[in-house]
């Protein structure tokens, strides 16, 4: 399938300083489509940044659709790192005559990226592209698991399948989007006054995710195994401290710090499960100075940086580079495996499927933190453990 069709090209002598880019800028590396459509056959590439002008549902916050040329002209400026990069730049996905159509291309976009094993950078635009991201793996056949960071949940039990989705209420849309390939939504760094009591009795029920802006305080670290088991990741750039990101119309005073953004961008980078990230709701018209482009640029490369220190850990063979730890509950009633990489001293749980009783009883594994594991020492259950195994059953 040739995707040149869905992109517009981008002027890079607009992005370029007067004297050129360094030989150790970005800008000398990534393959822009500028006349030429990037061709992975020709010159192979493992990242694809993909902008999307799309607004027209991004709620109070019309303007976004102009932030894919900021964020590359503050992007192609930062210098490489120490590996070979190998990134393309598709341009941007033309606005359709519906916002459908800017959905389906960006759907269609994400899943032929994903069957090359080439990951989509997506700079929006409004969130709600994020449905858009999780319909390119409806053709995959296999469950994934969804990641967002926002102070939100954008979750509107009210709506209906027939609704139109919107910078507040996609997530809904995923939740009821059929067939159902959702295993998992995670939500990190929500804000309790921006959520309904409603909402997290939903999140309950459904056996989901949520944690607490405050739980990453001085630990952000605590993010990386929620990270580490993503399919995709959706940012929305207003989940960041407005006197560290002042570009967005919701902008508000508290969020995560910006080294923090940057941070969770590498953990999302580093894992090896992750084949799509976008980041959503940056709009030019309130930023200062470039600030926030400029901080955004840094994500990216973070996550770029992350991307290329991967380790390919996760517990498969040979068994000699992990250690298996075992723990009994005080009640007897399950023992709980626990792995541990000898390469990067990383945590997973083996998490049984229910009512199998084949002698090659199957497991899932599931990202951990070292907590977990002394929990389960301490012979209580993981609420990680609990929740997965009843989205199992």
């Amino acid at each position: 399938m040739s995707l040149i069709d869905f992109f517009s090209p981008i002027d890079v002598q607009q992005l370029t300083p007067a004297n050129g880019f360094l030989t150790s800028q970005l800008g000398a590396h990534i393959k822009a489509f500028e006349t030429e459509f990037p061709d992975q056959n020709e010159e192979p590439f493992d990242l694809a940044i993909i902008g999307v002008a799309e607004d027209r549902r991004a709620v109070a916050n019309q303007g976004c659709a102009l932030a894919p040329n900021y964020v590359r002209e503050k992007l192609y400026s930062l210098h490489r790192g120490e590996y070979p990069l190998r990134v393309a730049d598709f341009g941007n996905i033309k606005a359709g005559n519906q916002v459908s159509d800017t959905y389906a291309a960006l759907k269609t976009v994400v899943e032929e990226l994903i069957k090359r094993n080439v990951v989509p950078v997506i700079i929006g635009g409004g969130q709600d592209l994020t449905y858009a991201q999780f319909q390119g793996y409806e053709k995959l056949e296999q469950k994934v698991d969804l990641v967002v960071i926002d102070s939100h949940f954008d979750l509107d039990e009210s709506i209906d399948n027939e609704s139109e989705a919107s910078s507040q209420t996609y997530l809904t849309k995923i939740l009821l989007h059929q067939p159902n390939y959702l295993f998992n939504y995670s939500n990190i760094g929500y804000q309790t006054y921006y959520v309904s009591q409603e909402s997290l009795k939903v999140m309950d029920k459904l056996y989901f995710d949520s944690y607490r802006l405050g739980l990453f305080s001085g630990r952000t670290d605590q993010a990386e195994p929620v990270i580490r088991n993503a399919d995709l990741l959706s940012f929305d750039i207003s989940a960041i401290r407005s006197p560290d990101a002042c570009a967005n119309a919701n902008a508000t005073p508290n969020g995560f710090y910006g080294e923090e953004a940057c941070q969770l961008c590498r953990y999302a980078g580093m894992s090896d499960k992750l084949s799509s990230i976008g980041f959503y709701e940056f709009n030019p018209a309130f930023d200062q100075n470039g600030q926030t482009a400029t901080l955004l640029a840094q994500m990216i490369w973070y996550f770029i940086d992350g991307f290329y220190n991967r380790k390919k850990d996760f517990p498969l063979q040979p068994k000699s580079s992990y250690v298996i730890y075992r723990a009994s509950l005080n009640d007897d009633s399950y023992e709980l495996i626990f792995i541990k990489s000898k390469k990067t001293d990383r945590w997973w749980m083996q998490v049984p499927y229910p009512n199998t009783k084949s002698v090659n009883e199957r497991f899932h594994l599931v990202p951990c933190s070292y907590e977990d594991y002394l929990l389960a020492v301490d012979g209580e259950m993981p609420d990680l453990w609990w929740r997965t195994f009843q989205k199992l059953s």
